[in-house]
Parts: C-alpha cells; sequence; structure tokens
C-alpha cells in the first residue's frame, strides 16, 4: 500500500481539527490574529477575573467563624492588585515585545535568575489550566445532585483536551466563541454585589458593630498575633488571584497595535474588575453570613441565599445561568495558561534552556509543542490531585509571587542604574520598589505558612524543573563548543583570495549546464555546516556536478513572529545568505543559483518547492549536514534538529534523493587531535 496514504489522512484529519494553514503573503496577518484590548482581557486577564470564583471562597473558608475579618483581607487583596498592576503596567512599557517575569529577570538580573523565573512562571501557567479547570467543574456540578460528584474528574480532563485543541486552532478562534459568556459572568456577578450591598444598606450601623465585635472578639481568642497570622493564612490562600496580571506582559506579541496602549488598556481592565470583583464577593459572603458546602462551590451557597425570597422560578433560574456562566469563565481563564505558558517556554527555548522545537510554530501560528506540553502537564496534576481545587490552590500560590518578586528586583535594579537619564527614575523605583516590598513579604509569608500544607511539592517540583532546564543548556553549550571547529569555514572562507577570473579562464559568468548534474545543497545561512556540505561535495564528488543550487528556508518561530517588519527582515537576511554562496561557487568557477524560502515548518517549505526544482535541474541530487554525536544521549533527538532525516523520508515518495553528509561532534579530550576541514 502506498505509504503517503495514511499521511494524506492524517493531514485532512489534522485540517479538519485545527484549521487550515495561514496565508504567509497576506501583510494582514498580524491584524487578523492580534487581540484589541477587550478581546485581550476576556483571553489574559480573565484567569485573575475568574479567580472570585474560587480565591474569595479559600480565603472565606479559613475565616467562616470570623467572617468580618474576610473585609479586612478583601480590601487588602485589592490593595495588592493595584499595586502589582501599576508596576507591570511600568515592565510592559520597558519590553513592548513581551516575555513577562521572565525576560525582565534575564534581561535585569541574570540568565540564570531569568531561568528560575521562567520555570515558576511555566508551573504557575500549567496550574492555572488545573485550577481553572478543576474550579469551573466544581460550579458546574454545584447544580447536579450530590451523586454525581464521582464523574468530576472525567469532566475535567475531557475539557482540558477540548481546550488543547480549540487553542491549536490558534488564539482569537479560542476567545470569541467564550465571549457571550464572558459578559454573561461579569453582569450577573456584579448584580450580585451590588444587590447584596444595597440589600444591607439599611443594616449599615448594624454592620459595623458586628464588624467591631468580631474583631475584638477574635483578638480575645487568639490574641492579636493570632488573629494577624490567621489573616494572613486567609490572604495567602487568595494569591492565585494575582496571575493575570504577569499574563498580559506575557502575552504581548498577540496584542493589537499599538500593543503598549493595547496592554495598558487590557490592564486597566483587568484590575479594576478583579479588584471590584475579589473584594465585593468576599464582603457579599461575610453580609449574608455563608458556611462552606462539601457538594457546592462558595458562589453557589451565595446565590442561594441572594436568591432565597425570589419566586422559585426566578430564583432557580439566575443561579443556573450565573453558575453556567462561571463554568465558562473558568474555562476562559485556563486560556491565560495556553497563552502565557507556550510564549515562556518559546522565550525559554530560544535561549537554549529549553529545546529548540518549542519556539516553532505550527502553519496556523501557534506554538503547537507548547500548547500540547502544557495541556498535557494539566492533564497530569488534574490526575495527581484527583481534581482538588484546596489542594491545587496550595500548589499555585508560591510559584505566583516567586516570579513577582523577580520582576520587582529586575524593575527596581534597572530604575537605579538609569537614574542619571531617567528623570522620573525615583517615581518608577518607588512604584516597583513598593511592589517589591509587598511580593517579598507575601512570597516569604506564603512559604512559611503553606510548607507544612503542600508548598514543598511546589518548591521540590519547581527546584526539579530548574535542575532540569539547567542540564538542557549544559547540553547545548556543550554541542556548541564541539562545533566550534566548523567557525573557522567560515573565517577562512572569507579570508581566501577571489580566483574566479582564473577559475572561469576570464569568462565574466558561468553558465548553467543543462546536461550536466545538479547538486542541492540544503543550508540554514552562510555558517560552518553548510560550508562543510559543499567543500565536501567538492571534494568527494569532485567534477561530477556542473551545477550548484542552495536552498535556505528562514523558520518562522516565536522569536521573530512579532511583526510584518521582522517577517521582511527574515526574507532579507536569507536572501543575503544564498547570495554569499552564489559568489563563493562563482569564485570557484561553478555556477550557482540560491533560493531563499520561509516558512513554519523546514520540512514542509523544502518538500513542497522540491519538485519544482526538480523540473528545473534534471539530475538533481539534495545534500544535508547532519550533526552525528560520538556519546549521544537519550534524549539527544529530543534536544537537536533532526529534520534531515524526515526530510528524506518525505523526499522519498517523490522519488527525489537526499545524500546527508555527516558531521562529528568532537569530544574536548579530542581537541588537539582533531583539525579544520580544508577549503578545495
Amino acid at each position: 500500500m502506498d505509504e503517503s496514504i495514511p499521511r494524506a489522512i492524517l493531514h485532512k484529519f489534522k485540517r479538519y481539527i485545527v484549521g487550515p494553514a495561514r496565508d504567509l503573503t497576506d501583510r494582514s496577518i498580524f491584524h487578523k490574529i492580534s487581540l484589541i484590548a477587550f478581546f485581550a482581557w476576556v483571553g489574559l486577564g480573565a484567569d485573575g477575573l475568574s479567580s472570585s470564583c474560587y480565591g474569595p471562597e479559600e480565603i472565606f473558608r479559613v475565616l467562616h467563624l470570623h467572617p468580618y475579618l474576610a473585609i479586612f483581607v478583601g480590601i487588602g487583596t485589592a490593595i495588592t492588585i493595584f499595586i502589582i498592576s501599576a508596576s507591570y503596567s511600568q515592565l510592559i512599557e520597558l519590553f513592548p515585545y513581551g516575555g513577562g517575569g521572565y525576560l525582565v529577570a534575564s534581561k535585569l538580573l541574570s540568565p540564570k535568575v531569568g531561568m528560575i523565573a521562567g520555570c515558576s512562571l511555566l508551573i504557575d501557567y500549567i496550574l492555572t489550566i488545573a485550577l481553572s479547570v478543576a474550579s469551573g467543574v466544581d460550579a458546574f456540578f454545584s447544580m447536579l445532585p450530590p451523586e454525581w460528584q464521582a464523574f468530576k474528574l472525567s469532566i475535567a480532563l475531557t475539557g482540558v483536551f477540548m481546550l488543547i485543541v480549540l487553542n491549536l486552532r490558534g488564539v482569537k478562534e479560542s476567545v470569541l466563541p467564550l465571549l457571550p459568556i464572558f459578559i454573561i459572568f461579569l453582569l450577573t456577578h456584579t448584580f450580585v454585589i451590588i444587590y447584596g450591598f444595597f440589600s444591607h444598606a439599611l443594616d449599615f450601623p448594624q454592620l459595623v458593630q458586628n464588624t467591631q465585635s468580631d474583631l475584638s472578639s477574635s483578638f480575645n481568642e487568639l490574641g492579636i498575633v493570632g488573629a494577624l497570622l490567621l489573616m494572613m493564612k486567609a490572604y495567602s490562600m487568595g494569591a492565585g488571584t494575582y496571575t493575570g496580571i504577569e499574563a498580559v506582559s506575557n502575552g504581548m506579541p498577540i496584542l493589537r497595535e499599538p500593543k503598549i496602549q493595547t496592554a495598558h488598556r487590557t490592564m486597566r481592565y483587568m484590575s479594576i474588575s478583579l479588584a471590584f470583583t475579589a473584594m465585593g464577593l468576599i464582603t457579599a459572603y461575610a453580609l449574608f453570613q455563608v458556611s462552606p458546602s462539601d457538594t457546592k462551590t462558595l458562589n453557589a451557597v451565595l446565590l442561594d441565599s441572594v436568591t432565597s425570597a425570589w419566586s422559585p422560578l426566578v430564583s432557580s433560574t439566575f443561579v443556573i445561568i450565573t453558575l453556567i456562566s462561571e463554568t465558562a469563565m473558568l474555562f476562559v481563564a485556563a486560556q491565560t495558561g495556553f497563552i502565557g505558558g507556550p510564549a515562556v517556554l518559546a522565550n525559554m527555548a530560544i535561549d537554549r534552556w529549553f529545546p529548540t522545537k518549542f519556539a516553532s510554530l505550527s502553519d496556523r501560528f501557534v506554538t503547537h509543542n507548547g500548547i500540547i506540553m502544557m495541556g498535557l502537564a494539566a492533564i497530569v496534576i488534574l490526575l495527581i490531585s484527583l481534581g482538588s481545587v484546596h489542594y491545587l490552590v496550595i500548589l499555585y500560590s508560591i510559584n505566583v509571587f516567586i516570579t513577582f518578586t523577580l520582576s520587582q528586583l529586575g524593575m527596581v535594579k534597572h530604575w537605579w542604574n538609569v537614574k542619571s537619564t531617567e528623570p522620573k527614575w525615583l517615581w518608577k523605583l518607588s512604584i516597583n520598589g513598593v511592589g517589591l516590598l509587598l511580593t517579598t513579604f507575601i512570597l516569604i509569608s506564603v512559604v512559611i505558612l503553606k510548607f507544612g500544607e503542600g508548598g514543598w511539592i511546589t518548591l521540590i517540583i519547581t527546584g526539579s524543573l530548574v535542575a532540569f532546564v539547567s542540564l538542557i543548556r549544559k547540553q547545548y553549550e556543550i554541542t556548541s563548543k564541539r562545533l566550534t571547529h566548523l567557525d573557522a569555514l567560515v573565517e577562512a572562507t572569507e579570508m581566501a583570495p577571489m580566483s574566479s577570473l582564473s577559475a572561469r579562464n576570464g569568462k565574466s559568468e558561468i553558465s548553467f549546464d543543462p546536461t550536466g548534474k545538479t547538486a542541492v545543497i540544503l543550508v540554514s545561512g552562510f555558517n560552518g555546516p553548510g560550508l562543510h556540505t559543499f567543500f565536501t561535495v567538492l571534494r568527494q564528488f569532485k567534477d561530477v556536478f556542473k551545477n550548484f543550487v542552495f536552498i535556505c528556508v528562514g523558520q518562522i518561530d516565536a522569536g521573530n513572529f512579532k511583526g510584518i517588519e521582522e517577517l521582511d527582515n527574515l526574507k532579507i537576511h536569507v536572501k543575503e545568505e544564498v547570495q554569499r554562496y552564489e559568489k563563493l561557487a562563482l569564485s570557484h568557477g561553478i555556477y550557482a543559483k540560491g533560493i531563499d524560502l520561509i516558512g513554519t515548518d523546514v520540512v514542509e517549505a523544502i518538500t513542497e518547492k522540491a519538485p519544482e526544482i526538480m523540473e528545473t535541474y534534471k539530475n538533481a541530487i539534495f545534500f544535508g549536514t547532519q550533526t552525528i554525536f560520538t556519546d549521544e544521549l537519550v534524549f539527544s533527538r529530543w534536544l537537536h534538529n533532526y529534520t534531515l532525516f524526515s526530510l528524506q523520508q518525505r523526499l522519498s515518495y517523490h522519488g527525489i534523493p537526499l545524500l546527508i553528509i555527516p558531521i562529528r561532534t568532537y569530544k574536548e579530550e579530542d581537541d588537539l587531535r582533531r583539525g579544520v576541514p580544508s577549503i578545495v
């Protein structure tokens, strides 16, 4: 059976699931896939807003025996939101192309500190997905009979899988279907909060008296220190509320131009809505004296209390609509993990902390490897935690503030360093300085208070990831060092005298020989591996090939997919690289033609172009270089570029030969025995 048939079926299935490829020649592509502030608020800021479905509940569960203390914690939460938002607004201006805490810590502190911030942020985003989906399922099952609780984990896992598929289709498509629910969520919860305040407005003097009485009894029962520690513990349980703030700075690449203004507007929408909703719900819990339930979320209990005096039909309808909107809103919040997580992975992959494949884009222009990894990791977390929101919140809170603290520290250092050139340095340093003091205090408090409750697990996971990515970076550095001998080829080539006239017998140009064989050289740029391939073909197949064609594919990845200008620069760079090969071949009296391509997938780009090349250049043979490791590790194929083997397989379907020329990597002890390849 033709092996291409299963591939064609798989290709059609993929297109059905994730949609058709986007057009690279469309100059408006960035406008079409970018988000205006309102949609960015849905896709990025929804994480913080939706945390009102579990953050205030976790706070109130700690304080339900002292309900009016929760009001003070709610005020502290709102203040924290505004302080962190203000400090991150300054971060956005300094890093308009995104990167968030990872980029800030890497650029302003050190690459290793940035790596720690990035690892913390990745785990935070994985937990964002798991926690948001688990909480959404809890909200949905609050409407169902208690005996249905056994199905919650299965529904949560299904939900994560559906979000993976939606995100593989593209960011904008995954936000738009949930937009109506987002609006309903906002309207219903705003109504509940305002209704709660107005329904108790006449009891305001009694409310003040109850608050004073509760505060006094708490101090008498627990002591001042005990009451403060209890409020701090409750405050730490709501730490997951603040993740959406970081998400805006990480999601800068997908925001509509002008990016900075769009980001500021998104941040403003998010901080105001988050502060109002979180503080409002906490206060409503206290006003209605709600009690935690084992089968219902605290918001569901609050809704029952708010609507208890309404007619049964109106009450049940409002509760169902509100809880359905909560469920969908929490699934929207999981988008923060699917948008921000792959972006951090891509940035770290570009810096070689993760395999470079995590920076590659699909033909839908999404970081598909990162999306799949984040989704699978969230599924594992859900299985381990059995979908327990309380357990996930404990894991969640520490990593949020590790990244916040390192980001604020980097910004404080920056404003201090530029104080001689920045007129407003003191004001800006003060904003980030207050943010640093606040986030550091919270981080230390959360670690101490939650260490024994499961916080130690988060620290172990984060530490293990830090160690793992350090090994990956070390492996890349070792490989790069072993290939430095090829750099001498570039230097030697540029220094070699141009002997073109003598080689061409005085002819001003070299003509294409239609009867001669053609060597098609695959190169990634004018570099050591490409030159090694060219000189090896000349040396091993002397006088066999009369024509040379050089193909260079500029791969569009997360590093350069930031605007139409960046793509134009990529095209120019690739064209200049193949032209350097043309000049080199010409200097040796050889006909040469350069072909420059760009695409998200090197294999696809070359496979599509290959039949056209074979039609023009008869008797052509493709050549490419593959790095061979003399001491190959188990994960070498995962870390390094092995696309040439995939390309060889794809070209074989078309009957096109591809010969692979190996480049051996040398161990350090071989350095003295190796030599620089000679130039023909």
